[in-house]
């Protein structure tokens, strides 16, 4: 059961038509034959490995449900995560600084929220500190002392990544160094420049011996150094999520190219053992695995993450390179409302109307009818479809106490409430009222 704040966020978030950012096992219908295959490469990636991971699906299939679903597993199991939507604009994967930039910006650990760099470095320099004063090699009043051997700790633990990339070691170096001082404003610039953010002050920079910026060439030899960071500090790993890949079908030829040639680069690193404790994980339709405009102009990807999906979908292999996702079905669809309402009604004072006038039979009305207006596409139904179920029906029948949804309700849909993709399948132009009949007898 989901505590109470959860239950709060969840709601919100479907009331608003996004996927939420925690308590997705209650949505996750349909995920079981996932789960021992990701739990296994999660259990992998704590033991030093470095797992790649492709997921496609149709627009609708669930593929930023799913991994939100996976990282929420992995945050639970003592992981950092961060996600990526890769655009052509704000984030080209050929960029691979930008990536880097906003993967720092988005990074989670559990209890945190987005942007916890400092929070980790910090976590790693009071590790430092405990294996110092447990070796007793130093007396716990001797400041001095005591930062001069974490200074040392910290240069051999970083011996391997200050070979490529010096820099980031003199950051976290001089990031201590103004902590110890108490110049707060001097440690924060630091952890922005380390973060990839631009503009960082050049004092600043020149203080610590930095220079320019972190670059193509150098991101992922800064994400290496991180890495490390997060395990000696205890961390089992990262998720590193690449949302939204297809996007490079639609740019420049010579920039696809790059873009293609960054990925295969970033899989073949991740296989060669560079990036040990990091799961990579992209998402992209069919058309591009499949397509010419996608892997498949790279022969050298293509191979790479070419998985077979001729047998029937039953028999897929969920420890494969690729896997898919083959969306709602009817019956998923159904149950996914259910599990909603009767978490709605768990934390409601008015839970016994909302189970007496939301009962199953309203709940798959209401399923049928949006699906429908799709075609019967029905993995295009689910964000409408819960939006409308807690925003339009469950917190009506919450606030009004005599509202029913079989007497007082109608469903419209409006072209301005949907993506581009909906409004593609319901061939809508404009503003469109799809009248819902409920009521019927609610045989629950």
């Amino acid at each position: 059961m989901l505590s109470p704040q959860r239950r709060i966020e969840t709601l919100g978030a479907l009331r608003r038509g996004a996927v939420p950012s925690a308590g997705l096992d209650v949505l996750a219908v349909g995920l079981e034959s996932f789960e021992g295959a990701i739990d296994g490469e999660l259990d992998q990636v704590a033991g030093g490995h470095g797992v790649f991971k492709a997921v496609r699906g149709e627009y609708g299939a669930g593929k930023t449900f799913f991994v939100r679903w996976l990282e929420e597993r992995a945050l639970e199991r003592g992981f950092a995560t961060t996600e990526v939507q890769i655009s052509e604009t704000e984030t080209p994967l050929h960029r691979l600084e930008t990536v880097y930039r906003r993967a720092m910006e988005r990074l989670r650990i559990a209890g945190s929220q987005t942007g916890a760099l400092q929070d980790i470095v910090d976590r790693w320099f009071f590790t430092l500190e405990r294996d110092i004063l447990s070796s007793e090699e130093v007396e716990a009043e001797d400041d001095a002392a005591l930062e001069a051997a974490i200074g040392r700790l910290m240069e051999r633990r970083l011996a391997a990544i200050s070979r490529h990339t010096p820099q980031f070691a003199a950051t976290l170096r001089a990031y201590h160094e103004a902590q110890a001082a108490g110049e707060v404003a001097q440690g924060q610039a630091l952890m922005a420049w380390l973060s990839g953010q631009p503009n960082v002050a050049a004092q600043i920079k020149r203080r610590a011996g930095l220079k320019g910026d972190i670059d193509h060439f150098g991101a992922l030899s800064y994400l290496q150094g991180l890495l490390t960071v997060q395990r000696d500090c205890g961390l089992k790993g990262m998720v590193l999520v690449l949302d939204e890949v297809e996007t490079l079908q639609r740019v420049r030829a010579d920039v696809r190219e790059k873009s293609l040639n960054a990925l295969r680069q970033l899989i073949d690193e991740v296989d060669s053992g560079r990036f040990p404790g990091l799961y990579v994980v992209i998402t992209g339709t069919p058309a591009f695995f499949d397509g010419p405009q996608g892997a498949q102009r790279l022969a050298p990807l293509a191979q790479r993450l070419h998985t077979d999906f001729s047998a029937d979908p039953r028999w897929d292999n969920p420890r494969a390179v690729q896997i898919r996702l083959t969306g709602m079905d009817r019956a998923r669809l159904v149950e996914v409302g259910r599990r909603i309402r009767d978490l709605y009604a768990e934390g409601s004072p008015a839970q016994a109307r909302i189970l007496a006038r939301c009962g199953d039979a309203r709940v798959e009305a209401l399923a049928d009818a949006i699906s429908g207006r799709f075609g019967a596409q029905v993995h295009i139904a689910p964000r409408l479809f819960l939006k409308k179920l807690v925003s339009d029906i469950l917190d009506r029948i919450e606030q009004f106490d005599d509202f029913d949804p079989a007497l007082h309700y109608t469903l419209t849909l409006q072209a301005r409430e949907m993506t581009a993709e909906e409004r593609i399948a319901s061939r809508i132009e404009g503003v469109d009222d799809l009248p819902l009949d409920l009521s019927a007898d609610d045989p629950s």
